[in-house]
């Protein structure tokens, strides 16, 4: 088979690969669509270390190749038996194992996965709609963790993938959404989406904008996607005294929090870690349309043209990226 095997930082190569082998409980699936996200060009640049040689790639469509079966592949499994797997927080599993991290991933026309990953995809949607689930689910707990209620006012920071879909998300549940970006590039889009309003950081302060849009002392809820330090500060100045704070965005380098303001102001903080059984919603929401993925998915490439497909992840233009198998 082909696979893009990645042999050091930024040392990637398209190659003949042996063909993985199911194990007991295990299926092999034939890629037909993968999605290129921030963890993956983390480790192509060797900002995350992983063991080489290594194949990429955890957003995953593609079909059981015994069947033929369409399936999206959840792509972290727990080991079932620890203390946290027990008691439901398999997310959290100090063993968890993710495909295209810990063990060969999607970059290839073959991955080999436990069987019990493979999501049959709903009939009637097309793999690229299906593409963006993981990212989705993602985002699903994310917004489960923040408990919003109708007729709530929240704010999204950050327009990217994430973003995007935790907005559409929190619209499903009857909260009027305020997207916050450092540009104006994608605000058109959170608009398209179902942004009640948008906010750029260069627009003005945020917690004038956040008291101008819920009427009062800030929203009820911030979800955080960004993923950098500032943006947790930013969600503080944008959530009300009571209100409740999401953290999903997984900031790399230390973060400066005003924790007077947290206590002063009783704000709830909350950490959200991947997913435990969100997979499942995500799927039944992208089916049923209340969630859109296909204008997320800005560019498309071979896996051949792999190379190109990493530069172009950090273009402006660029959202979400999609290899064709």
């Amino acid at each position: 088979m082909k696979a893009a095997v990645l042999h050091g930082p930024r040392d990637l190569r398209v190659e003949s690969a042996a063909a993985p082998e199911p194990g007991t409980g295990e299926a092999l699936v034939s890629v037909t669509l993968a999605g290129l996200c921030g963890t993956d060009h983390r480790i192509w640049t060797g900002q995350r270390v992983v063991h080489y040689p290594r194949v990429m790639g955890h957003e995953l469509v593609g079909r059981l190749a015994e069947t033929g079966e369409r399936v999206v592949i959840e792509p972290n499994f727990s080991c079932g038996q620890c203390p946290l797997c027990r008691e439901g927080n398999r997310n959290l599993c100090l063993a968890r194992t993710a495909v295209g991290i810990d063990v060969d991933g999607g970059f290839a026309e073959l991955v080999c996965v436990p069987a019990r990953c493979c999501w049959p995809a709903p009939a009637n949607v097309e793999d690229e709609d299906l593409l963006l689930t993981e990212p989705l689910a993602v985002v699903v707990r994310a917004v489960n963790r923040g408990a919003p209620a109708a007729g709530e006012t929240a704010a999204v920071v950050g327009a990217g993938t994430l973003g995007l879909l935790a907005l559409q998300v929190l619209r499903a549940r009857g909260a009027r959404v305020l997207v916050v970006s450092r540009t104006r590039r994608r605000l058109d889009l959170a608009r398209q989406l179902g942004a009640a309003e948008v906010h750029a950081l260069a627009d003005g302060p945020l917690d004038v904008a956040a008291r101008g849009f819920s009427g009062r002392e800030g929203v009820d809820l911030v979800v955080e996607t960004a993923g950098a330090a500032e943006a947790v500060t930013q969600a503080l100045e944008l959530v009300r005294p009571g209100g409740r704070v999401a953290l999903t965005g997984l900031p790399h380098e230390p973060t400066r929090v005003s924790f007077f303001s947290v206590v002063r102001r009783e704000v709830t903080l909350v950490g959200s870690m991947i997913y435990q059984d969100e997979f499942g919603e995500a799927l039944r929401l992208v089916a049923s349309g209340t969630v859109q993925t296909r204008p997320l998915v800005t560019h498309h490439f071979k896996l051949d043209a792999i190379g190109e497909a990493f530069t172009t992840h950090t273009d402006s233009s660029a959202i979400k990226v999609a290899l064709v198998i």
